[in-house]
């Protein structure tokens, strides 16, 4: 039996001994009573009875333990040309003298405060004042449209509203102040305060009684002690987009939460303290707040707050001048991101023009890594590549290769096994485990691991119906796949993503595989259009490499034929448009859906989350060409 299967038997045989010794890497006001309370199942609770305080954790104790001089944060703009560090001691001056700030104006544990942030320090700051004082933080992704920010206003009716004056994008300044004004004037609950950064790029008008200007508010405040809250406790509400068109806000504790992601940077991401590690992502995603800001620090990590793109800050080499720069250990970033770079270099000659003998491993997850991403990482960083799986829900892994505990064999397509603490199944649709190798409902047993949700946001029942109701004694994950005799999880596709053709079920994302290894083809997206003789029929929309120079209606020829050797006639694949971009979420997820709709002439919704609006009307004149979209 290797390491990894006795950890992993361990992490489900005995639940409370396996997570009361990974606790003990947290510093505890008040240990626990009980390590899980089942008492309310299926509404599980870790460390009940126990007492902490997050930002403790993340922050003071490093100072206490003499680690106050260590970089805990390094800033890095190529937007605006900044570049800042800041040490454990600074940052935690500067979230205690926030901390301050907020309780100056009212606010107090277990208020609410949602921040309207860009990539900035600051939202750090911000985030860990929050949890300094017991109050619960919803970051909110800067930029999002007033409508957006107003459902989410409502929801968790703030005390106060933490924004800036503006974002920065590349070759644009975001006013974010005229849009926090809209969604205020539109939200029915009304926060008692707004708290301004005021960005040189563009200064904003502060509204009299309301608004208070960050810098003036610092300069006079009084800094705020950590205030002891219960494990249980919600630490914050993350929102994430629900079937209905209405927000589902997920909501993490303290305990649970800080237990999982401490143990995961030395188990699963293989980092030691004072290890410098980057997640190349945004504080208003999961991610962002698990791994920039939560568990680096809780580790004692440097962590790194970039402030640009993968492409365009200058140019397709910019992360690895930030890893080069910086002694980047480990980078976690989205496969969309290795997808640009690669569009843009395909053959990584930017790589060669840096330093990356320091970089150990690269980690992938947001999106289904296609093989043709991670070989092509491989290749060029020559260092372990490790796709890994997980949701907004979970906060942390559900499946990938654990590199802190035994490194497996890689088999693309798949995030390798379960993390230990999860019990992934397959399920058939009668609820019952699949055979190996067999597709279906990925779905992970119950009780979930520390860290995963707790519950929605004042939607109790909603959590249950939405997670838990379909397969009982089952966390539904809304994805699809299959587990190999190896133990191996593919995760193919949404559930909502799996296309029946003539009866067939198949994976978009088993098409999309085949598509991203013709040589020529950087992304592709495959929907399931409507037909009338078989049900539905994938169409596939490709982005071509930079410098391609054959012909669109060849390399489409090409595709089919691939898709025919490699899935079968079953497929019935035969239509394939070449676009210049596909569109996604600002987190970098495809939207599958939209497009199908568009395809089917149907009513859609405009996603809050989508990166640019316009590229919806291209899908539309794309999808008319080859007969679809007729609406």
């Amino acid at each position: 039996m290797g390491r990894y299967d006795e950890v992993y038997r361990r992490s489900l045989e005995d639940r409370d001994a396996f997570w009361a010794e990974a606790a003990e890497e947290i510093d505890w006001i008040k240990r626990w009573d009980k390590v899980l309370d089942d008492s309310n199942a299926p509404l599980y609770r870790w460390f009940a009875g126990g007492v902490l305080n997050t930002c403790y954790n993340a922050l003071d104790r490093h100072v206490a333990a003499g680690r106050g001089d260590q970089p805990a944060l390094i800033y890095d703009s190529p937007i605006t040309g900044r570049l800042k560090s800041f040490t454990y001691a600074e940052l935690t001056e500067k979230t205690a003298r926030f901390a301050g700030v907020l309780a100056g104006l009212g606010v107090a544990k277990g208020d609410r405060v949602i921040l309207y942030m860009p990539m900035i320090p600051q939202a750090v700051v911000a985030m860990l004042a929050c949890a300094r004082i017991g109050a619960v933080h919803s970051v909110v992704f800067g930029g999002f449209a007033p409508h957006e920010l107003a459902t989410r206003i409502d929801d968790c009716t703030p005390k106060a509203i933490v924004s800036a004056s503006c974002g920065i994008e590349p070759g644009r300044v975001i006013a974010y102040k005229p849009m926090l004004d809209a969604a205020i004037a539109q939200a029915s609950h009304k926060p008692d305060a707004c708290v301004i950064l005021q960005r040189p790029e563009q200064e904003a008008e502060l509204t009299p009684g309301r608004d208070h200007d960050w810098k003036a508010a610092m300069d006079s405040a009084k800094p705020a002690e950590c205030v002891p809250v219960a494990a249980t406790d919600p630490l914050y509400i993350l929102y994430t987009s629900g079937t209905t068109g209405q927000p589902k806000g997920i909501v993490r504790d303290n305990g649970g939460h800080a237990v999982a992601l401490k143990w995961t940077m030395k188990n699963f991401y293989d980092i030691e303290p004072g290890e410098v590690y980057w997640a190349a992502s945004d504080v208003g995603w999961v991610v962002g707040h698990s791994y920039i800001v939560y568990a680096p620090l809780l580790h004692g990590c440097t962590t790194v707050v970039f402030e640009g793109k993968p492409v365009g800050t200058p140019d397709a080499g910019v992360f690895w001048r930030v890893i080069s720069q910086h002694k980047v250990r480990a980078l976690f970033t989205a496969p969309t991101a290795f997808r640009a770079i690669k569009r843009d270099d395909p053959d990584g000659k930017l790589i060669g023009q840096y330093d990356l003998s320091c970089l150990r491993t690269l980690f992938l997850a947001g999106e289904r890594s296609d093989p043709d991403t991670i070989q092509w990482a491989e290749r060029h960083l020559k260092v372990p590549v490790i796709d890994h799986w997980w949701q907004t829900e979970t906060g942390w892994a559900i499946a990938g290769n654990p590199m802190g505990i035994e490194q497996f064999p890689v088999k693309y397509g798949s995030p390798t096994k379960a993390v230990p603490g999860w019990d992934v199944q397959v399920l058939g649709p009668d609820g019952h485990p699949v055979a190996p190798g067999d597709m279906g409902t990925l779905a992970c047993k119950l009780p979930l691991p520390p860290g995963s949700l707790a519950t929605l946001w004042n939607a109790e029942q909603r959590y249950v119906d939405a997670y838990l109701t379909e397969f009982p004694g089952y966390y539904m994950t809304g994805d699809a796949g299959f587990i190999d005799a190896d133990g191996y999880v593919s995760v193919m596709t949404r559930v909502d993503d799996v296309i029946n053709v003539a009866g067939h079920r198949l994976s978009t994302g088993g098409i999309e595989e085949v598509l991203c290894n013709h040589e020529d083809v950087a992304e592709a997206a495959v929907i399931g259009a409507a037909d009338t003789l078989k049900g539905q029929l994938p169409v596939g929309f490709v982005v071509l490499k930079a410098g391609v120079a054959k012909p669109e209606a060849e390399i489409v020829a090409e595709l089919v034929r691939l898709v025919r050797a490699q899935i079968g006639p079953v497929a019935a694949f035969k239509t394939a448009v070449v676009v210049d971009r596909v569109p996604k979420t600002r987190s970098g997820k495809i939207l599958r859906g939209t497009m199908k709709k568009i395809a089917d002439s149907e009513e859609y919704r405009m996603p809050a989350t989508i990166d640019d609006p316009a590229i919806l009307d291209e899908i539309g004149e794309a999808l008319r060409g080859v007969g679809y979209a007729k609406g």
